[in-house]
């Protein structure tokens, strides 16, 4: 595995304290971001716009959270806090976004999917517009 277990990751993130969020979770991984600059001792990321995705203790997961900036990005969205169907759709909406943002953390996604971001999240693609369409 690559991973350096002794750095602090900035992809995920597992709590030491009761998450504020309304799911039963863990742990969160970090979609989506801007990401600033890219230097010697790692990544710049500034967090106005950004979606989490929210694990469950067995690393299921539960749901999505939105920053303030990206829900008033999207007034078809009532809440920062999304599952299911409307997770899909928003996941979906910015699917070019995260594919992009989660490629600077290539290596701890592999290690975590098994499989490189850009090919996950096409196959994602085609499986969440059909959990959309059987909604």
């Amino acid at each position: 595995m690559s991973v350096n277990r002794d750095k602090k990751s900035q992809f995920v993130k597992v709590y030491k304290r009761a998450s504020q969020s309304p799911f039963s979770d863990h742990s969160t991984m970090l979609w989506l971001a801007s990401a600033i600059c890219e230097n010697d001792l790692g990544i710049e990321i500034d967090y106005k716009r950004y979606i989490y995705v929210h694990r469950e203790i067995d690393g299921t997961i539960c749901g999505i959270s939105i920053s303030k900036k990206m829900l008033s990005e999207n007034p078809d969205f009532e809440n920062r806090y999304l599952d299911g169907v409307e997770m899909y759709a928003f996941l979906l909406i910015h699917i070019e976004e995260i594919t992009a943002f989660c490629e600077f953390f290539r290596n701890e996604f592999i290690d975590m999917f098994l499989i490189p971001p850009l090919t996950y999240f096409t196959y994602a693609e085609q499986y969440w517009l059909e959990k959309i369409s059987d909604a």
